[in-house]
């Protein structure tokens, strides 16, 4: 094996000198915007270092400009939990939102009519992420996620050339979380688009789209092929360094450190000055090299701030004024209807295709028939296409002027385009629905999916293209057909390979075993949603209590207003529902029940082995919290037992806490717990109690 030469003070030397100039050029160009070498000068330094540090390994450091190319792919992302919250904005739509806004600010912070300095800057339409450097090299960056927990991409951030690798000497902290904005400037969308144009590859929707997309590949290397941009707008966890007291003042101590910044930020007085803002950035808003869905307020200086505090899970001292939807006008090129899982008849109109809200829409909702009628559209209309929110498209208005002579009226099919069923439409409501039930295709697929789904029976493994799959080889047209499936049936389906065929009707059998709020729930009664399931079986104990109910008896459960109690009565009264039901049942579905009598619940004969035993008294109106990792079942399945025996599962520990169930890895709910001096239960007691006869 051949030796490694030791590296000389000057080749030592060299390689500092070259990681400097890289990073420096690096610099000007992705966040400064003002290269001061060709590319083919770029190139040349990096392949010097590339060779240096391939002669001497040893030189090789993670900071390096060479590390930014991409790494092995990863087999899933890990869990990343932020040391402080990244927490979401409210939103302002109007100039009245504003004035409470700052109406609010000023009386928290008990200021009167003096008015509050404002930090100010753009709100990029990207990808929110955390940025971790210790002692002023980049460790560790995670996607926003739900706020508490994101996913660890730090491979992917690395190839992101506006985000340094390591920080100027004078600015190390021992440690420093920045905040920002992973995003896709348009230029560069445009350039990548055409790249994908050329190999006749799938094209981007638009920016946002793509910078997700792009940071969220397990192959760094795909990642480092997309020309990614970074924004800072603030920090996380700091120590080791004395932080700027007012927000404005921190932007510019990131921009000294070479994080990009927004160059569009300002300080102003008062709401006048928000005003001002929000109107010149929107002015400004086309112009821009990057996407922007609004602006962000935030009280300026940090004391103020601490002191205004936080309410749910958005800060009092900032807001997010976001922009209109944008709009643009098209041709109405026809309606079609859609079926919906209940059977609601939803006209959609078919546009010609318009860019508008940084997305090509080709398709927008046009809600109900009477929504059609206000707003007198016929097709070949010309009309104003809006995405409401920036997310979901709409038709807002026809141009009158433009429309064609005798151009056609819609009218609504009689006839559903599924399964040629009737399309009634009841008094008192706008929706139009098919009466199919559970023979139309349409609403078939979607009754299977909101059966197997997580919250319902949770058959697992059985997605869209499974469920479209079988109903279209005529294989399953109720819930209870999933029962009675074969190795032999599903081994004939597409891409269904007998080991993938034995897992899941390992997953079906294992569904027989659920709770009633579950089952209930994923018969998908029209208004039942998990928590009036949960309400409905908690009431009457049992299935057919519920079945048989009248709508005085359903009127009396929490929650259950005349429009639900009179869904539930029209399901069951709907002979094939209640057949369905029953084939469940004989497919031996179970679940524990009990008999409701003068108010006291007791246990039904047949109830089934899930609970099998369990004294309701020892949970039963007791009110639990789950804290740490469970290893004979998890939480959910935890939860579930505990509510079907009467108790409230709660998410925080207080003095009105009966028990805390600890797993292993207890955390702060377990401190909380011993401090309150509520009741402890470990895993083996929990179990014992759930076994107790």
């Amino acid at each position: 094996m051949a030796t490694v030469a030791p590296a000389t003070a000057q080749v030592i030397e060299r390689v500092a000198q070259l990681k400097r100039e890289l990073a420096q050029h690096n610099h000007n160009y992705y966040v400064l915007d003002q290269p001061t070498i060709t590319d083919g000068e770029w190139d040349q330094l990096f392949h010097e270092l590339l060779a240096l540090e391939t002669q001497h390994p040893d030189l090789l450091t993670q900071d390096s400009p060479t590390q930014r190319v991409g790494s092995k792919p990863l087999d899933a992302f890990d869990e990343v939990m932020h040391r402080i919250p990244m927490l979401s904005l409210g939103n302002a739509f109007n100039d009245a939102d504003i004035d409470n806004f700052d109406r609010r600010c000023r009386e928290g912070l008990d200021l009167g009519d003096v008015e509050i300095e404002y930090a100010c800057e753009p709100k990029f339409d990207g990808l929110a992420i955390s940025l971790t450097f210790v002692n002023g090299v980049f460790v560790q960056g995670a996607t926003r996620g739900d706020g508490a927990v994101g996913e660890g991409v730090t491979e992917n951030l690395k190839t992101i050339r506006s985000i340094p690798l390591v920080l100027p000497a004078q600015h190390r902290p021992a440690l420093l979380e920045v905040r920002g904005e992973v995003l896709m400037l348009r230029r560069d969308f445009a350039k990548l688009n055409d790249r994908q144009a050329a190999k006749g590859e799938k094209l981007f929707v638009n920016p946002r789209n793509a910078a997700a997309g792009s940071l969220r590949q397990l192959d760094s290397k795909l990642t480092a092929a997309r020309p990614l941009t970074f924004f800072a707008y603030g920090i996380g966890a700091v120590e080791g360094a004395a932080v700027p007291s007012t927000h404005s003042a921190l932007m510019d101590w990131l921009e000294s450190m070479r994080f990009p910044v927004a160059r569009q930020r300002t300080i102003v007085q008062g709401v006048t000055g928000l005003r001002d803002f929000y109107q010149r950035i929107g002015e400004a808003r086309t112009a821009l090299p990057y996407d922007i869905d609004g602006v962000v307020y935030k009280v300026n200086r940090f004391d103020q701030q601490q002191t205004l505090g936080f309410v749910s899970r958005a800060p009092r001292f900032a807001i997010a004024h976001k922009f209109p939807a944008e709009e643009a006008t098209t041709v109405l090129l026809g309606i079609d209807v859609q079926v919906g899982r209940t059977g609601a008849i939803t006209p959609v109109a078919r546009l010609q295709p318009v860019f508008v809200g940084g997305t090509t829409v080709s398709n927008a909702t046009l809600h109900n028939e009477d929504e059609i009628r206000r707003k007198d559209l016929r097709i070949g209309d010309t009309v104003v296409v809006r995405r409401a929110g920036d997310v979901i498209p709409e038709v807002a208005a026809v141009i009158i002027e433009r429309r064609l002579t005798d151009a056609p009226v819609f009218v609504m099919p009689t006839r559903c385009p599924e399964c040629d069923s009737a399309i009634v439409k009841l008094e008192g409501e706008v929706i139009a629905r098919c009466t199919g039930g559970l023979i139309c295709p349409a609403q078939r697929k979607q009754a299977l999916l909101h059966y197997a789904q997580r919250c319902a029976v949770d058959i697992e493994g059985l997605g869209d293209k499974l469920v479209d799959q079988l109903v279209e080889a005529d294989v399953v047209h109720t819930p209870a057909d999933l029962y009675r499936l074969g190795i032999t049936a599903l081994s004939n389906l597409e891409r269904m390979a007998e080991k993938s065929a034995t897992n899941l009707l390992a997953s079906i059998e294992k569904s027989k075993r659920t709770t009633l709020p579950k089952f209930l729930f994923g018969l998908g009664i029209r208004h039942v949603g998990e928590a009036t399931a949960k309400d409905l079986a908690k009431y009457f104990g049992n299935l057919d209590a519920i079945m048989d109910a009248n709508n005085a008896q359903l009127l009396q459960v929490h929650d259950v207003g005349p429009v639900v109690a009179q869904s539930i009565r029209q399901f069951f009264d709907e002979p094939h529902n209640r057949e369905v039901v029953e084939q469940l049942r004989a497919c031996k579905v179970t679940w524990p029940e009990t008999q409701i009598e003068h108010g006291r619940a007791s246990h039904g004969e047949n109830a089934p082995v899930g609970n099998a035993g369990a004294d309701p008294g020892l949970f039963s109106g007791k009110t639990v919290v789950l804290t740490g990792t469970l290893t004979a079942m998890s939480r959910d399945e935890a939860k579930d037992k505990l509510e079907a025996l009467g108790a409230k599962v709660s998410g925080s520990v207080s003095k009105k806490t009966d028990y805390v169930v600890a797993g292993a890895e207890a955390g702060s709910k377990l401190d909380k717990a011993v401090e309150l001096r509520v009741a402890v239960l470990d895993e083996a007691t929990f179990l014992a109690m759930l076994a107790r006869p």
